[in-house]
């Protein structure tokens, strides 16, 4: 007798450099694998082989596909590969019936009601108001930002390109590195310094400023050598990322509210959690004059979870009963 074939929705965190897929069955995350965008022509490629290895037993019902990238009408043209993922292009080659492209912090978003409490660190605050909303932004390739607010109906989530605000500093040393920024960019996003592109930024215009002639390095370096203490402009460059973290979040708890808490994710944090604890961020975060008593309350979070976005997909999932 035939084994039934068991109904699962294929869930995906999609990035410029890795794709991470899975399946949601049974209320469980299993079969997680990871594929490099690059050894793939197309994402249709990707998810085949993905489903041909792991979907043995199993029938996709419907696809959740959380992506690094400007997501409009369910379809994404990615950035830095040539992936274009394209919900209604999906359901045709696959014959999947419900799938949804969403940006990839919408997903994290979609998480923050359910992240373990093991993979969160709590950097300062009281406790948080359950009715109230909650923010999330997360340095990486870029800086990603998404809130989720508490409605009549449940939870909704706050898309948001704050990434791309203007960034501001608080004293002299802040406002020449952004003034060098500015020579170079023209605007000065958050993104130029809160990403791994910006601490490369960061790192370069403290060289400049004090007229030292350094070997270019890498994010993933300029962490390295900054928490170990072998570089004292890597340092410096770390020490500032960590400190304009803080007043962009406290920025963001203000103007939204967010008495539910600010939860800091992206991949960078898990490189410098230990380092980001210690750091001027939570001082940063409560420096807002009369209003600091205001952001003392509020608790800030560090998101360990490396799968938070499949929390996030599956708590979507649930909430579109997929």
């Amino acid at each position: 007798m035939n084994k039934p074939v068991e109904q699962a929705v294929l869930l995906a965190d999609i990035g410029g450099t890795n794709a991470r897929f899975a399946l949601l069955c049974g209320g469980v995350i299993t079969g997680v694998a990871r594929l490099r965008v690059a050894n793939y022509p197309t994402v249709q490629a990707a998810i085949a082989n993905y489903l041909r290895d792991h979907s043995e037993g199993v029938s996709p019902r419907a696809a959740l596909l959380a992506v690094a990238g400007n997501v409009q009408n369910s379809r994404c043209v990615m950035t830095n590969s040539p992936w274009v993922i394209d919900a209604a292009e999906l359901r045709a080659a696959f014959a999947i019936p419900h799938i949804d492209v969403i940006n990839d912090f919408e997903a994290v978003a979609w998480s923050l009601t359910r992240i373990p409490d093991a993979s969160l660190r709590k950097v300062g605050g009281g406790e948080p108001i359950a009715t109230a909303p909650k923010f999330a932004l997360g340095p990486g390739t870029g800086l990603g930002m998404a809130g989720n607010v508490p409605t009549s109906h449940g939870r909704s989530i706050l898309d948001s390109e704050g990434g791309h605000a203007t960034l501001a500093g608080i004293n002299a040393r802040e406002d020449a590195v952004i003034g060098l920024l500015r020579d170079k960019y023209g605007h000065v996003s958050a993104e130029r310094a809160l990403s791994g592109g910006g601490l490369e930024n960061l790192y370069a215009a403290l060289a400049t400023l004090d007229g030292k002639k350094l070997p270019a390095r890498t994010a993933s370096e300029i962490t390295s050598a900054g928490v170990a203490g072998h570089c004292p402009t890597c340092r410096e460059a770390l020490d500032l990322f960590c400190a304009l973290l803080g007043s962009v979040a406290g920025n963001l708890a203000l103007i939204l509210g967010a008495k539910g808490g600010i939860y800091i994710a992206g991949g960078i944090v898990h490189h410098i959690a230990d380092h980001l604890a210690q750091s001027q961020f939570r001082e940063r975060f409560e420096d807002k004059g009369r209003f600091r008593g205001y952001l003392q309350a509020i608790p800030t979070w560090l998101v360990l979870a490396k799968d938070v976005a499949f929390i996030g997909l599956q708590e979507l999932a649930e909430q579109r009963r997929l």
